[in-house]
């Protein structure tokens, strides 16, 4: 690919600070004046710069489109769910970039209601996202969310679904919400000037009075309220990144004093659903891979948990459904996801067979209390997502859809495996890898490797149709599952957070040494993928081998780590000190100082990079990419392209149109396949 445009310059604008002894300089502050027309100005330039390198790829960008798309069934309907004798479902339609969310009454066969078209709301706006979608208990109502811009500001409105006619809100700045029994009390979240969700409403259809229930003072908390699967209790969830708690109250009587089920104790975290005349709860205060036990819902406090699943070291619960007859823990153990349904009729326990050797499988929509089913979605690097519903009694499970592949795809044509590189300190990383059948393991081959490893978020062995671009010019796809995510329980998080985030970043340069040493690919063949925290990862892993790779993509990038913890007025800031720590305090600041991608930046040679960004970003600001794009236009001592892309009309997750989206992936898989000598299916 030729770099022959000239890329724009940014001006340098002296600011420094003293920070523990250490004067810390940021020429380039002023990137974050988003008012500033010379702040439009660069980005528009550097956009142009990009356009003008990648115009030789936009031939192949297009054919990838055309691929992709091909694969795509444009007219399609989910799985519909039941819902208090209504079924739920959302169907698209070939051209339109949205869903259209509807239902039928009492049986599929009967006429459909339109709920929310969702393109019809996107009309004039360049973004449209659904946040809340919650009917009320008899159906009439709908409250839902909806942002426009892409910077997570979700506004809520109830709809008469009757009539057509929105009879509440708007409501801004709205995060969750849930209804009573009653069918006219509901309740919602509001955010503060940081994006915190932080204080809980009520409100009656009718009115426009909103009574405050619930503030937290506390900016590291959030506050999420919901319903019980039985629909007898609203919740109220408080919590941190590592300490929680839960408030309940009848649903039968919503202007009712609200119960603490017991109080917060720093990192100790619990979750909960109700059953009968119990809660259940999940929490992690005898072991940091929570255990389960049941409580009575007249006297739900510690002194009177009693344990129905003990705490292990090698599983970890992730989440707990309740239903009338039945209960599920959703584990994860080696890396990969376990289910255990517990019958309470017979005691017995029940698992479920995946037999694939690196998947995913997650809960499905279980809306209803009273089912003998569990719904699930299982899928992998080769096999699409796959709805399930099993009879928990015979362990029957019959599959309701399979997301439909078109132009022919053969899952046979591909393997999938799980190795394990060792990192120095002896552990052992998994990594899941996939590649066509017919290529030989032991030749180095082209490869692209993601990761993540932050927030105790396992990164999913998921299936996409668009890969399937890569793997059939010969690309092998692997993910490295390092710590800082969950793959390996909660200690897998501690291990790769505040005093020990280093971890990440030398456990993805171990998997990248594994895979170059084992002969899997090298490390002309290889390209390197992150996106927010994996961008972060991506940035620091490049400071610290910068001849990683050919070339990297850094997706939302979080690399400014030092000035963005330093300002408590972003979202986040605050409530992540406990993922990354707060550089105002020495020790923390050590940590940070020593990985900090923008801060670390040096007069070295640095792989090709393609770096996108959103200027309505409210999680990584866009300032962030574009310093650290033009600090390293001023410090780098190669030629390799470097080029900043950022939307201008979206946030965090990129274009929210199908069709949109689907052109970003395509020139993304361009620019890797034009590094990887790649362009032409062999």
């Amino acid at each position: 690919m030729s770099s022959k445009p000239a890329p724009p310059t940014a001006p340098t604008r002296d600011r420094s600070f003293e920070l523990h002894g250490t004067v810390v300089q940021d020429d380039f502050y002023w990137l974050r004046e988003r008012e500033d027309p010379a702040v439009r100005a660069y980005l528009e330039a550097e956009n142009a710069h990009a356009d003008a390198v990648l115009a030789p790829l936009r031939p192949l960008a297009d054919r990838l489109y055309d691929e992709m798309l091909g694969r795509i069934k444009e007219t399609d309907l989910s799985v519909p769910y039941r819902l208090n004798g209504f079924w739920y479902y959302h169907r698209t339609e070939k051209g339109m970039q949205y869903p259209i969310y509807c239902r039928k009454l009492g049986s599929l066969d009967a006429p459909e209601q339109v709920l929310l078209d969702l393109n019809e709301l996107a009309r004039g706006k360049s973004h449209m996202a659904l946040g809340a979608f919650d009917p009320s208990p008899s159906g009439r109502y709908l409250a839902y969310s909806t942002d426009p811009t892409g910077g997570r500001d979700y506004t809520l409105v109830v709809r008469d679904l009757e009539t057509g006619v929105d009879v509440a809100g708007p409501i801004e700045r709205a995060g969750s919400v849930a209804w009573a029994l009653d069918d006219a009390t509901y309740f919602y979240t509001i955010e503060d000037e940081a994006k915190r969700d932080y204080r809980l409403y009520r409100r009656r259809l009718g009115s426009d009075l909103e009574s405050l229930v619930y503030e937290e003072p506390d900016e590291r908390f959030r506050v999420y309220v919901g319903t019980s699967r039985s629909e007898e209790y609203v919740l109220l969830y408080v919590g941190s990144h590592t300490t929680s708690e839960v408030r309940f109250l009848s649903a039968r009587t919503p202007t009712a004093e609200w119960r603490l089920i017991s109080e917060r104790l720093q990192d100790r975290e619990y979750l909960l659903d109700h059953q009968g005349d119990r809660f259940l709860i999940m929490v992690n205060d005898v072991g940091r891979n929570f255990r389960v036990v049941s409580a009575p819902v007249t006297t739900p406090d510690e002194a009177h948990w009693t344990e129905v699943l003990p705490h292990r070291d090698d599983v970890i619960v992730e989440h707990l459904d309740c239903f009338r007859d039945f209960w599920v823990a959703w584990e994860r153990r080696d890396g990969l996801p376990a289910v255990r349904i517990h019958d309470l009729a017979t005691g017995a326990e029940r698992a479920i067979d995946f037999g694939e050797p690196v998947f995913d499988a997650h809960p499905g929509t279980n809306a209803e209390y009273d089912t003998r089913t569990l719904r699930y979605v299982f899928e992998s690097f080769v096999t699409p997502p796959s709805v399930y519903d099993v009879d928990v009694k015979t362990g029957d499970a019959v599959l309701l859809k399979r997301k439909e592949v078109l132009g022919g795809y053969d899952p046979a044509r591909y393997t999938s495996e799980r190795l394990h590189a060792t990192a120095a300190d002896g552990i052992r990383i998994p990594i899941s890898l996939v590649r066509r059948r017919d290529l030989d393991p032991a030749t180095p081959q082209p490869m692209h490797l993601t990761g993540y490893g932050a927030y105790g978020i396992p990164y999913p062995v998921s299936f996409s149709s668009n890969r399937v671009s890569l793997l059939e010019r010969g690309v092998t796809l692997a993910i490295a599952h390092i710590r800082g995510g969950g793959e390996m329980g909660r200690p897998w998080h501690d291990a790769g957070r505040l005093a020990q985030k280093m971890n990440s970043f030398t456990d993805f340069i171990a998997a990248i040494d594994y895979l170059v040493a084992g002969g899997r690919t090298s490390r002309d063949r290889l390209t390197i993928e992150g996106g927010s925290a994996g961008g972060l990862l991506i940035g620091a892993v490049l400071n610290l081998r910068p001849d990683a790779c050919r070339a990297a993509l850094l997706q939302v990038p979080f690399v400014d780590v030092i000035n963005t913890m330093l300002d408590t007025s972003l979202p986040l800031t605050i409530g992540e000190f406990e993922e990354w720590g707060n550089p105002a305090v020495p020790g923390e600041w050590e940590w940070i100082r020593r990985y900090c991608p923008y801060t670390n930046l040096a007069a070295r040679a640095y792989p090709a990079m393609l770096v996108r960004t959103s200027l309505n970003d409210s999680q990584v600001m866009y300032w962030e990419p574009a310093k650290y794009v033009a600090k390293l236009r001023q410090l780098r001592v190669d030629d390799r392209p470097l080029l900043l892309l950022t939307n201008l009309g979206a946030g965090h997750s990129g274009a929210s149109g199908r069709y949109d989206r689907l052109r970003e992936i395509a020139l993304d898989y361009a620019y890797i396949l034009d590094q990887l000598g790649r362009a032409d299916p062999n």
